[in-house]
């Protein structure tokens, strides 16, 4: 794979199966601190993975995005690899079952009472369920 200067090389990988591995000019994605843009000559940094899309910038086939649940990434100046428990195409999301999810956590957040444990986990399905329906209904 021939990479430019001022390219890195980014990875997106599940469990089951690698995603992609190309070249690009930038990638975006979301952390657990928030959104965060990777250039070539990136700073090492480790990160914890949060639930949103990550946005491939100036790849060979064009821009490219992927909604990804939680895992870890992994920035080198010169590539990118996003190890994600879950990643899918905006086009693979099956919005009602994302919508049940929602109501699921919504659920989950009511009957959390004093467990720290139960809130923290009914936030994460709630968030996982509304990044998938955004990243679903954007074009």
């Amino acid at each position: 794979m021939a990479q430019d200067h001022n390219e890195i090389r980014v990875r997106l990988v599940t469990p089951e199966r690698t995603l992609f591995e190309h070249t690009a000019q930038s990638v975006e994605l979301p952390s657990k601190a928030g959104y965060m843009e990777v250039l070539y000559g990136h700073a090492p940094l480790l990160a914890e993975l949060g639930a949103g899309d990550v946005t491939l910038r100036g790849g060979p086939g064009g821009d490219e995005r992927y909604n990804v649940n939680w895992g870890f990434v992994e920035v080198l100046p010169d590539r990118v690899t996003i190890l994600a428990s879950d990643a899918l195409k905006p086009g693979e999301i099956d919005v009602p079952r994302a919508e049940k999810q929602l109501d699921h956590g919504l659920a989950l957040w009511k009957q959390a009472g004093e467990s720290e444990e139960a809130y923290d986990e009914a936030l994460r399905i709630i968030a996982e369920a509304e990044a998938k329906i955004a990243s679903a209904s954007q074009p």
